[in-house]
């Protein structure tokens, strides 16, 4: 399979006439936008907290070690960046605008999934204590006065009493139910109902587990050669999400599940995403996108071949846009055989490994 440049489509020269082809992608990543927005101002479910359930909530309140605001910035900026990287690098611009569409489908599909279960759900937090009670007292003291009043002993005595008298009534702050009633800030109180899933762990995933993906299609990590420095790599976003999860419950703002659960749906949604614009990392096309290859196509079609070898290579390649990933993967090891048996230097790999 050749390699061939796509000098001439550049982000220049293609780069409006691929927005414009997908204009209805980004105006549904606006529409998700909207949405993510609109789930911020739901109440989450007021799932019930009895006094028993208390114990187990009771863990500090603490800072994030991995604030809100960095969670765009390596999920989704830090990918682009690297996108931009291999631009430059190739000059392909369906490369470029389907590496970012994916990535932000993946992020924001994922966030407005993730919104959606955590307002559905309403787990608590492990520290839902402290945002229900900041003084740490789950017991209020109500003091009433009473003036002048006068106690019955007896039908023969009464005693009345001049000085005022304070009654400290110790009064639970759990309703007839057993639920129990916060006094503590409204939105701290929202926040301590959307524990499940995590959404540091689901974004993380979703936009460096793309990233991962990504890489692992550009460089070829199963071309089966066994370069080892290149899937730790690979592994490299992966290890600094689930490290977003592990702070996450360090920081007692999740329950284990919950991050469990935010891991598989960010890497879920980023699988999904990736393979609406790319073929999987492991395909012998694996480094390219689909455009690429239609595009590739479409100049094998107007451009003479240069020799009889590259013409039935340019025939495989369109019957092989038609066919299933199985017969296409037959297709490329017969071009491979008759390439070695042919010699043609010219062709380069991309995947499958030559033998000379």
């Amino acid at each position: 399979m050749r390699e061939v440049q796509l000098g001439s489509h550049t982000l220049r020269s293609h780069g409006v006439k691929v927005a414009r082809t997908h204009k209805h992608d980004w105006l549904i990543l606006l529409l998700l936008a909207g949405i993510i927005a609109a789930l911020n101002f739901i109440h989450p479910f007021y799932r019930f907290v009895g006094k028993d359930m208390m114990d187990d909530l009771k863990y500090p309140l603490k800072s994030n070690t991995v604030p809100f605001w960095a969670v765009p910035i390596y999920a989704v900026v830090l990918p682009i960046f690297i996108f931009l990287l291999f631009y430059f690098y190739r000059r392909d611009v369906y490369d470029l605008h389907h590496a970012i569409l994916g990535l932000l489908f993946s992020t924001l599909g994922t966030a407005v999934i993730t919104d959606s279960i955590k307002d559905a759900v309403g787990r608590p937090r492990p520290d839902f204590f402290w945002r229900c009670f900041p003084d740490g007292k789950d017991v209020s003291y109500n003091r009433i006065a009473f003036r002048g009043l006068i106690f019955n002993v007896s039908s023969s005595l009464v005693f009345t009493l001049n000085r005022i008298y304070l009654i400290v009534m110790a009064l639970q702050v759990y309703d007839k139910w057993g639920n129990v009633i916060c006094s503590g800030a409204k939105n701290v109180i929202v926040e301590g109902h959307k524990s499940f899933p995590s959404g540091h762990t689901s974004l993380s995933f979703a936009g460096l587990g793309f990233l991962s993906l990504y890489l692992a299609g550009k460089i070829k990590v199963f071309d089966r050669r066994g370069h080892v420095a290149k899937l730790c790599l690979v592994w490299l976003p992966l290890i600094a999400a689930a490290l977003v999860g592990v702070s996450r419950v360090d920081d007692y703002r999740h329950h284990w599940q919950d991050v469990f659960a935010g891991g598989l749906l960010g890497s879920v949604v980023a699988l999904f995403c990736y393979l609406q614009f790319f073929p999987p990392p492991h395909h012998v096309r694996g480094w390219a996108t689909y455009a690429y290859f239609r595009a590739m196509d479409e100049c094998d079609r107007t451009t003479p071949a240069n020799n009889g070898a590259g013409s039935l290579e340019a025939g495989v390649d369109n019957q092989e846009t038609k066919r299933g990933d199985e017969a296409e993967g037959q297709a490329f090891m017969e071009i491979a055989l008759a390439d070695d048996c042919h010699s043609h230097p010219e062709d380069m790999e991309s995947g499958g490994r030559r033998h000379s």
